[in-house]
């Protein structure tokens, strides 16, 4: 029974390191062999302490993301955003993910973008989601299907108090999940969607990781300064957002297209990418 208790355990300690891997891998590019690693060293660490493992892991995750990761990036064509007064991340997740790396011509983009918005004298500021990682092209970025060139990112929607003030404050933790609803006389694309069998369309409310300032409402008049601000540059290529809230804005701009059922729904975030 030892034997097999012991074997059993060996299983189940490598099951669950694979498991940890994977998902590292998945959520961060990096952090799967940055896991490993530090298992390596915490071997070879001769002193004896708490969570060992554990903290070896964070340290070295830490030390790569903050300064190797940012200085390896420009070999594979990535540059990590550059933050400023009005480009910010609309959760740190974002940074300490490492999902916020861009082509040189996007961070660009971004500074043109958020220059713009300064010089309509607009109280919108600039706040990204989900962007790439820093290695290979057509690595995924899971959970979005084309995050894998580095010309891709996504923003949020802007949101205004009750009075109409805008805020650069979100309604969610993830800034993800909390959709703008089309009204009784807008098309439900959503609903469309989910009866056409696309069950995957509404998965974002998954990944609010709770809903936060909770009496904010949509800002119809900030988004769409958000949106004309992106629309006025030349190299954009694509932009994604639900069609009632596009219909609502009244933009008709070629270049804002719906995303198809096979995606998800964009009424929670603004997805654009280069040409």
């Amino acid at each position: 029974m030892g034997f097999i208790k012991k074997t059993y355990a060996k299983v189940m300690t490598y099951i669950l390191r694979i498991l940890l891997f994977v998902t590292l891998t998945i959520l961060t590019q990096i952090g799967g062999v940055i896991y490993l690693l530090s298992l390596l060293l915490a071997k070879r660490i001769q002193y004896r302490f708490k969570l060992k493992k554990a903290i070896t892991f964070v340290v070295l995750y830490t030390i790569t993301t903050l300064l190797i990761i940012p200085s390896i990036a420009p070999i594979f064509g990535r540059i990590k955003i550059q933050n400023t007064e009005s480009i910010k991340p609309t959760n740190y997740w974002t940074v300490i993910l490492n999902r916020n790396y861009v082509v040189p011509e996007l961070n660009e983009f971004l500074k043109l973008v958020a220059d713009d918005l300064q010089t309509s004298e607009s109280s919108v500021e600039l706040r990204y989601l989900d962007a790439n990682f820093p290695f290979i092209d057509k690595f995924p970025l899971l959970p979005h299907l084309s995050h894998n060139d580095g010309k891709k990112i996504d923003f949020s929607f802007v949101y205004e108090s009750k009075n109409g003030e805008i805020t650069n404050l979100k309604k969610s933790r993830s800034g993800y999940g909390i959709f703008a609803e089309p009204r009784p006389s807008e098309f439900n694309q959503a609903e469309y969607c989910l009866e056409k069998g696309y069950f995957q369309y509404d998965y974002p409310k998954y990944l609010s990781l709770g809903e936060i300032n909770d009496s904010l409402i949509f800002s119809e008049k900030g988004t769409k300064q958000l949106v004309i601000s992106i629309l006025k540059q030349k190299n954009l290529g694509k932009l994604f957002i639900e069609p009632h809230l596009k219909n609502r804005m009244k933009l008709t701009d070629k270049r804002i297209r719906f995303h198809g059922c096979g995606s998800v729904r964009h009424d929670d975030h603004i997805h654009m990418q280069l040409k």
